[in-house]
């Protein structure tokens, strides 16, 4: 699963560098109408993930969650397919809208290895699952622009989709799926009326909701106006390059301490952990306001991957702890969606604030947003534990 995940997650983000380039070959358009138009067909994958993620849980959890991992890989890798025969602006965007309605394979391989996982050890197996997804992206970017610049456009869609064909193949045939999960699913039926208030009754979990939305919304804020912050700092014909510096920094941080922090979360508890990530990744972002130098931003950035690489798995753990086997694929479902409106309402109030302000006020703002997040779910985990006392 872990070579799945990662050949997926590579593929995936093979051709996010070259999009509004893509874009350019359809027509002589202006600035404007690219960056407009590349913004949309970005965002509309997340948009309509947004929606999509708690029905393919719902599925999962009723019938197996390699099914969904067959359907969401097989159409993730035929929408890239023939992303590479569009001749139009809205061609593409009606395949990305495709692709984010069967966008679905990673947190559902999550949700897969979490059910069949003891709760004991959850958080370090779901840390080294997430490490496969984090190498993943952060060498698929890299990936995609040298084929690009070796093959052209087209044939990059071609190679992207057959890789993503193939991960799902080794799904196929390498990963079973146990038949008692499901026996425990057919004695535990919930609506999704039911599903729903049993998130919105739990402090804790709704809290992890919100937190998956914060967290994504303050990430990317800040990614999409690197490359201008960069050249802030240091004036070169290099910038594209030292961007990819800048953000790969937080990647190789994630690869480093994601498991450890899975680890520690299953050791002391995953809500605790969360905690301290939170209050350091609001920390960590004042710095890189601050930064006058590259090296500067960098460090910090790198340092602040450490820290953020262990949220998701230590969420995703929690949920695994707190959330009933016969419906933890759908209230995953619901943390993604969370996640994928982060992903849209993020770039919008980065371009937003470093519009009216500049970009160093981004990351103040970022900052801001990380200690909301540690404020909610500290404040959630007291009234939780009150309840549990005074009960």
């Amino acid at each position: 699963m872990w070579i799945a995940n990662f050949l997926v997650s590579a593929s995936a983000t093979m051709i996010l560098p070259f999009l509004s380039l893509y874009i350019e070959t359809f027509g002589s358009f202006s600035p404007d109408y690219v960056q407009k138009w590349a913004g949309y067909v970005f965002g509309v994958t997340f948009l309509a993930a947004f929606f999509i993620s708690p029905l393919w849980g719902r599925f999962g959890d009723k019938h197996g969650y390699k099914p969904i991992l067959m359907i969401t890989g097989f159409g993730i890798g035929i929408s890239i397919f023939f992303m590479g025969f569009t001749n139009s602006v809205m061609e593409l965007f009606i395949l990305r809208l495709v692709m984010g309605v069967v966008t679905g394979f990673i947190p559902t391989s999550l949700a897969l290895i979490s059910s069949q996982t003891p709760k004991e050890i959850a958080g370090k197996v779901l840390g080294t699952l997430q490490m496969g997804t984090v190498s993943g992206g952060l060498l698929g970017p890299l990936f995609g622009g040298l084929l690009a610049d070796s093959f052209g456009f087209q044939y990059t869609f071609f190679i992207t989709s057959f890789v993503i064909v193939a991960a799902t193949l080794l799904v196929s045939f390498g990963i079973h799926e146990g038949n008692d999960r499901q026996k425990v699913k057919e004695k535990n039926a919930f609506t999704q009326k039911e599903v729903f208030f049993y998130i919105f009754k739990n402090p804790v979990l709704l809290s992890i909701m919100i937190l998956s939305l914060l967290i994504q919304t303050a990430n990317f804020s800040v990614q999409p106006l690197l490359a201008l912050y960069v050249n802030e700092l240091v004036q070169t014909t290099h910038i594209v390059f030292l961007a990819g510096v800048a953000f790969s920094a937080t990647g190789f941080g994630n690869l480093l301490a994601t498991r450890r922090w899975g680890k520690l979360g299953d050791d002391i508890g995953h809500e605790r952990v969360i905690l301290i990530l939170l209050l350091s990744a609001s920390i960590l972002f004042i710095p890189q306001a601050l930064a006058t130098q590259l090296w500067q931003l960098v460090l910090f950035r790198f340092m602040f991957g450490m820290v953020v690489g262990g949220i998701l798995p230590c969420m995703t753990a929690y949920i695994r702890q707190v959330a009933p086997l016969s419906i933890q694929g759908e209230v995953l479902g619901y943390n993604v969606s969370f996640r994928f409106l982060g992903n849209v309402i993020g770039p919008v109030m980065g371009g937003l604030i470093s519009g009216w302000y500049n970009i160093s006020t981004v990351f103040f703002v970022t900052s801001a947003l990380f200690l909301a997040a540690f404020v909610l779910l500290w404040w959630s985990v007291r009234k939780t534990e009150t309840l549990l006392s005074s009960s």
